[in-house]
């Protein structure tokens, strides 16, 4: 039996200001939506997920976007991955995405950041990323859900990738790796300047928009 999360208080460096106020919007409409059809108050789900009631509120209401690190933590208590907060209504044939208004998620001391490189709509069991790492920065990872895999290429930069109980692998420019990621896993830049992966996730279970 897991302890319940401490709650994390609406402090500002934990909430990303949304320029467009889309992103924030989006994601509110979605958690809201989750959270009545798995019939949890926002008290229950602040319990769950250790994200303070009033910021759920904030998130739900628009007034805030979440940084990465929180989105985690709210879509791990919904039992969804966290692109699922991001669904739009599904497009049909070619999708481009620009690069200017692109769906950017970023941890609170902005060190990491992560961008969708795929359509938030419709089914799918697949998602694309492209991550970034600051100089030196470790980035950790909660464990997906059982039976994902990720598997990732470095476009830039020296990498280190700890999946579990696995050994260390180091990963320099070109070099890939793929492993179980429904266990703690991390992401650690050697170098002293930015770091580029490319990172695909797969899920056993189809996400719906």
């Amino acid at each position: 039996m897991h302890a319940t999360p401490a709650l994390i208080e609406d402090a500002p460096d934990e909430v990303a200001t949304d320029t467009s106020g889309e992103l924030a919007a989006l994601v509110g409409r979605n958690l809201r939506r989750l959270r009545t059809r798995r019939g949890h108050s926002l008290e229950r789900l602040a319990k769950l997920s250790g994200v303070s009631r009033a910021m759920l509120s904030q998130i739900e209401t628009g007034k805030s976007a979440p940084t990465i690190n929180l989105l985690w933590k709210v879509a791990t208590a919904l039992g969804v991955p966290f692109a699922t907060l991001m669904n739009g209504q599904e497009a049909r044939g070619t999708t481009v995405m620009l690069r200017d208004k692109a769906k950017i998620l970023t941890s609170s001391d902005g060190r990491f950041s992560s961008r969708a490189l795929f359509p938030f709509s419709g089914e799918r069991k697949v998602e694309f990323y492209e991550l970034r790492l600051g100089p030196n920065h470790r980035e950790d990872a909660d464990p997906h859900a059982p039976g994902t895999l990720e598997n990732l290429v470095v476009a830039q930069g020296t990498i280190e990738i700890i999946a579990g109980r696995d050994a260390p692998q180091v990963l320099g420019e070109g070099d890939a790796i793929a492993f179980e990621a429904d266990v703690p896993h991390s992401y650690r830049n050697l170098r002293a300047s930015e770091a580029v992966i490319y990172l695909v996730m797969t899920y056993v279970e189809t996400i719906s928009g």
